[in-house]
């Protein structure tokens, strides 16, 4: 998939490999924002400020993609973003992490039906518990930024082939 030198230096992805690096996420008080996601433990990537540009960089433990918040970076309107997925080994353990770090997140729930893990928390499609079996892919919670920014987590044990 990807190619390396002699240098020692990063591989560089193969011709037509494409990889998610980055999110920008709106908020609207950077400092609160800085301060949730410290909170959750995430690693700071950059923090930077130049004339009326602030700009956050943060990833989540063992993440290979990063959110960006701060001031000048996006028209969206903050709390816009919804179910930004984090993917997990274990809902259960996951959910007791963040709720530890002073987070409210909802109860681990399966969908009804396909599509149901985005509808409203407490709608009737949201099934309260794991997914039957421990089905891979079926199992979530949800929490939210100070902003409303949504983040989905899914529970993921085995990929399903080519991933």
């Amino acid at each position: 998939m990807s190619t390396s030198d002699s240098t020692g230096a990063t591989p560089r992805p193969e011709p037509g490999v494409m990889l998610m690096e980055v999110v920008v996420i709106p908020v609207s008080d950077v400092d609160r924002a800085k301060e949730f996601y410290d909170r959750l433990g995430w690693r700071v990537d950059a923090d930077v400020a130049l004339d009326d540009l602030r700009l956050l960089q943060y990833t989540p433990p063992g993440s290979l993609c990063s959110i960006q918040f701060g001031t000048n970076l996006t028209p969206a309107a903050p709390g816009s973003f919804q179910s930004l997925y984090l993917v997990v080994p274990d809902i259960e353990a996951a959910r007791e992490e963040i709720v530890g770090r002073g987070v409210e997140v909802s109860e681990v729930f399966h969908e009804g039906k396909l599509g149901d893990r985005f509808s409203a928390a407490g709608s009737p499609g949201r099934v309260g518990g794991r997914a039957p079996e421990g089905a891979t892919y079926g199992s979530f919670a949800t929490f939210s930024d100070p902003d409303g920014n949504g983040w989905l987590l899914q529970e993921i044990t085995t990929r399903l082939p080519g991933r």
